[in-house]
């Protein structure tokens, strides 16, 4: 066995990094080696767009990725282009531009059949699930979930299957089926802590602690947004730190604390504006609209519906807006 030259020794610790969730050192390292030979290789770019994207840095990434799709495309490279596509398609979809995202992610799936990737076809089709989610096609989503969790565990993949809990847990939150949606939370935070990634754990407690006030239990949810907050701070994701104030925001509304809801609403928002994530700018006007209204503010509340009312139609996510709608109806009753 040969020992690995001085040239690929950064493209080893490039991918250590991003394994291992540092993402903020991966990019850093990635623009130390951007101007040399080996940051014009594809498999290095793509590892840069990689870690970027996990940052919220949506741009860096997109320009990162589409880069290397192309010099993997020259190349015939089948393997690299499944993940170029996949990961371009997880860009357009934080961006809220989903048919563009479903293109990508379908094309990732097709190659990843071909190739007989096992891994990459659960990651295509649990990236395709969360397209058909967002739409409303439920009926869609949860099969293509499932078929994405049960490859993850023959993988022993843990990082897949805390992500795949965690978005069946939005599906059972929403339809109130209350110990599927206990259960597969609960999976979802034991895997992320096996995974010992600060972000997927923070997304993780995020969405148990959101699950916890569905159910009135603030005490509880506030216990694990503490927790998630800590873990946010320190990674550098600032989607995802934005991601934990929405919830907290939404918990603040739910206990009668307005004025830190619309304060940690409008700061959770303004993140995801500045970062290009769509979905999150959505659900958090949405609680700066309730906000507005329980203080009796009409008139800001009616901007920050009128936001929210915008950003779900260009998303299509009827049903997220139909489900704002109740609850503007109920607000202040």
């Amino acid at each position: 066995m040969t020992s690995p030259t001085f040239a690929d020794e950064p493209t080893h610790a490039l991918r250590e990094l991003v394994r291992n969730g540092r993402f903020q050192d991966a990019v850093d390292l990635y623009r130390q080696v951007a101007a040399s030979p080996l940051g014009r290789r594809a498999d290095v770019t793509l590892l840069g767009a990689t870690a970027a994207t996990r940052l919220g840095q949506l741009g860096l990434g997109s320009g990162l990725a589409a880069e290397a799709l192309g010099t993997f495309g020259t190349r015939a490279d089948a393997d690299g282009r499944m993940r170029a596509l996949n990961l371009l398609g997880a860009i357009e979809f934080e961006r809220g531009r989903l048919s563009e995202a479903d293109r990508y992610f379908a094309e990732a799936l097709g190659l990843a059949r071909q190739l007989d990737d096992t891994l990459m076809a659960a990651r295509a089709a649990n990236n395709l699930a969360s397209v058909a989610y967002l739409q409303g096609r439920k009926d869609e989503a949860a099969p293509l979930y499932r078929t994405a969790l049960i490859a993850y565990q023959r993988l022993g993949d843990r990082r897949g299957m805390a992500e795949t809990y965690h978005n069946l847990g939005m599906i059972f939150r929403q339809a109130e089926e209350w110990r599927n949606a206990e259960n597969v939370v609960r999976q979802a935070v034991r895997h992320a802590e096996l995974v010992d990634d600060p972000s997927l754990l923070a997304l993780a407690l995020s969405g148990r602690a959101e699950l916890s006030i569905a159910r009135s239990n603030f005490a509880v949810a506030r216990q694990e947004l503490e927790r998630a907050q800590q873990l946010a701070a320190g990674t550098g994701d600032e989607i995802g730190a934005a991601e934990v104030r929405r919830v907290d925001a939404l918990l603040a509304l739910c206990e009668g604390e307005f004025d830190r809801a619309l304060k940690e609403a409008e700061a959770a928002h303004r993140a995801a504006e500045q970062h290009g994530s769509a979905l999150l700018a959505a659900e958090a006007a949405v609680v700066a609209a309730l906000a507005s209204k329980a203080r009796g503010n009409q008139d800001m509340a009616e901007q920050w519906r009128r936001a929210a009312a915008s950003d779900f139609h260009a998303l299509g996510a009827t049903e997220f807006l139909a489900r704002f709608e109740r609850e503007w109806e109920t607000i202040g009753e």
